[in-house]
């Protein structure tokens, strides 16, 4: 069965392509679980108008699918609570000299 931090490491390769800073270090993933060969992702975008909503989201699925032992990648994208810049890791904070 696919861990956690295997995901995780996965969703680290799925960049908000305006910013060039990945879905987890943007702060845009909310809650991750996994039952069985499900993946289940609560996420939120920086703006509920993001030009680029559809393809992260498609590229976050096929990436997940991809894995071995996950059959299936389920997305919820959530408004609330809104995303805010202070979602943005120390790591994103560095990259983006914030």
């Amino acid at each position: 069965m696919v861990t956690r931090d295997e995901v995780l490491e996965v969703l680290k390769t799925v960049n908000d392509p305006e910013v060039g800073i990945d879905v987890v270090n943007l702060g845009l993933i909310y809650d991750l679980k996994i039952e069985g060969e499900v993946v289940k992702v609560k996420m939120t975008m920086t703006t509920p108008n993001c030009p680029l909503t559809d393809w992260i989201l498609f590229d976050l699925q096929k990436k997940v699918e991809e894995m071995k032992g996950v059959k299936e990648c389920d997305i919820e994208l959530v408004w609330d609570p809104p995303w805010t810049p202070d979602a943005i890791s120390q790591e994103a904070r560095k990259m983006l000299n914030i």
